[in-house]
């Protein structure tokens, strides 16, 4: 792997700024994710910043899930979190913290709102409430409701909280300035009624805060210092800082907006994801294709892999849109140095080694990586039937051709040289077989009088295992496939993001648990499945990562 130093970025230089004016004595970060469905690697960036901050700063950084939104949140997205986040390499700060430890506080804040003037209720209709707030170059006008008094406004909330009025009758609106060129500004809703059971609250309650309502109150109860978040919400900091101005509450964090990750060949809307999961175009939101971390990891990613790609990709304002080789090529340098490296055989063709002689014909042993001897070292044995890959002969073989083809010679990696005498064919004029022979005086060492370049990898037949191995590829064949206005994103699914082979391995990895990983030697990276791989039963790897970058032009 590269250096692994933090590389400067402008959120690094405010908190050092505040640090060295005595602004913070320390840095207190937070992640918010909402449990609305699996993390994807843009999330993957943000665990990486605000974990990794508090890290480097021996600060902390709470988990806190933003669950204001009780229709489409689950215990099961939470318990995802979690597990990526430790799955990352990182701990958050205590237990885990959610929006709803603070509903009273932010009912009572509420409340303080009104009693100042600075909030009420409003009974006019969503679309009506669109019609009032303006366009972004006309103005907004005053609700007809927002003249209340201070005492209509608290009987009124008191009694959307008890449930007297139905389902979006009513809202809780700040009352700010419906002139605001920040549209966000003109008198947003901090509010509403929504009779929906809640995952933890159950149906204790009936009216729920607002995301940006609640967000900067959850930060400020926390002593957070530094509140970082997408661009997207750059235009609700007017908000955000408001609400805690006006407030009896003892900390103000400082929101700073970082550029969202976009990578090519794929999405990272959760919308488009759940429709990826539900329409049954993926195996479920850990199908190894898609960017969810918990795809990647079934994939064969690592967390390292990850961390480091959070790191090149760097953090700035600008956009922030990345071409997938350089996600993959983190991975593929973290496993280069790390993965064991055995031989497989992905598509069979059938060798008959004609003078094999047994206790004459050797095998030998073979380091598990060239780099790495404390890795330790297997046998590779050899018998009279061997599997080499189909793509390893040519009845026409192209110029510069060092494989097999007829008369022609190559290495059987770790052991002989062989030469192939004939091709078998079937009745449709397939090859099925090739009759070979061994150079027995080539088992380490080179032949005499004559070069061999060509080595390829084989396994014997006799002790080779079975396996499942999925070939999985892009998910889609646009580098932007959600960019296109006129067209769906799914018109660019790549039909041969997957293909599934029943391949060969070496019997070193018979007992090999699921995520573990291997360099399959001239293939790529493989990883043992996490879930449907079972040691010495049920073997199946998932290709994780070619050995180089198969779409570079």
């Amino acid at each position: 792997m590269s250096d692994t130093t933090p590389i400067q970025h402008f959120i690094r230089t405010i908190i050092d700024a505040d640090l060295a004016s005595g602004k913070h004595m320390g840095v207190a970060t937070r992640f918010p994710p909402e449990p609305n469905g699996y993390l994807h690697v843009g999330h993957a960036k943000s665990i990486c910043l605000n974990f990794g901050l508090a890290r480097d700063y021996r600060g902390t950084c709470n988990l806190r899930f933003d669950d204001t939104n009780p229709e489409k949140e689950s215990e099961e997205y939470a318990l995802s979190i979690q597990e990526d986040v430790r799955w990352l390499g990182f701990e958050w700060n205590g237990s885990v913290r959610w929006a709803s430890d603070y509903f009273q506080a932010l009912y009572d804040y509420a409340e303080e709102l009104i009693r100042q003037g600075k909030a009420f209720v409003c009974d006019l209709t969503p679309e009506a409430m669109r019609e009032y707030r303006g366009t972004l170059t006309e103005k907004g006008r005053n609700s007809p409701y927002r003249d209340r008094t201070v005492e209509e406004n608290l009987d009124l909330f008191r009694r959307m909280k008890a449930g007297e009025f139905p389902d979006g009758s009513k809202t809780l609106r700040a009352k700010i300035d419906m002139a605001s060129p920040n549209i966000n500004m003109r008198d947003p809703v901090i509010y509403r009624i929504k009779r929906a059971h809640h995952i933890r609250t159950g149906d204790q309650w009936c009216i729920y805060p607002m995301y940006d309502y609640t967000h900067c109150i959850s930060d400020a109860l926390e002593n957070i210092t530094h509140s970082l978040c997408t661009l997207e919400f750059e235009d609700h900091r007017p908000l955000y800082d408001w609400v805690l101005d006006n407030i009896t509450i003892g900390c103000h964090p400082q929101q700073i907006e970082f550029s969202r990750l976009e990578l090519h060949y794929t999405v990272t809307s959760k919308r488009k994801l759940l429709q990826l999961v539900t329409q049954g175009l993926v195996a479920g939101w850990d199908d190894p294709r898609m960017p969810t971390i918990h795809g990647m990891r079934r994939r064969g990613y690592t967390p390292e892999g990850i961390r480091e790609f959070a790191r090149r990709i760097g953090i700035s304002k600008s956009v922030n849109i990345i071409d997938m080789a350089i996600l993959e090529g983190a991975i593929r340098e973290d496993l280069e140095a790390k993965a064991p490296r055995i031989m497989a055989v992905l598509r069979p063709l059938k060798v008959v080694l004609t003078n094999y002689e047994e206790g004459v014909t050797a095998s030998r042993s073979a380091g598990f990586h060239s780099h790495h001897p404390e890795f330790g070292e297997r046998d590779v044995p050899i018998g009279p039937e061997i599997w080499i890959e189909q793509d390893d002969f040519s009845e026409t073989p192209p110029a510069g051709w060092q494989r097999l083809t007829v008369g022609g010679e190559a290495r059987l990696r770790y052991s002989y040289v062989i030469k192939c005498d004939e091709a078998i064919k079937n009745a449709e004029g397939d090859v099925v077989e090739l009759r070979c022979s061994i150079d027995h005086e080539t088992l380490g060492k080179n032949p005499v009088g004559r070069k061999v370049k060509g080595v390829i990898h084989w396994l014997s037949a006799k002790h080779a295992l079975p396996a499942e191995i999925r070939l999985y590829d892009r998910l889609f064949t646009d580098p932007e496939p959600d960019g296109h206005k006129d067209r769906d994103f799914l018109e660019f699914l790549n039909p041969e993001s997957l293909e599934t082979v029943q391949g060969w391995v070496e019997s070193a990895v018979k007992d090999a648990a699921p995520e573990t990983r291997y360099q399959f030697e001239r293939m790529g990276y493989f990883c043992a499945d996490r879930f449907e791989h079972t040691p010495g039963e049920k073997l199946v790897f998932n290709r994780t990562v070619g050995l180089k970058d198969t779409w570079a032009k």
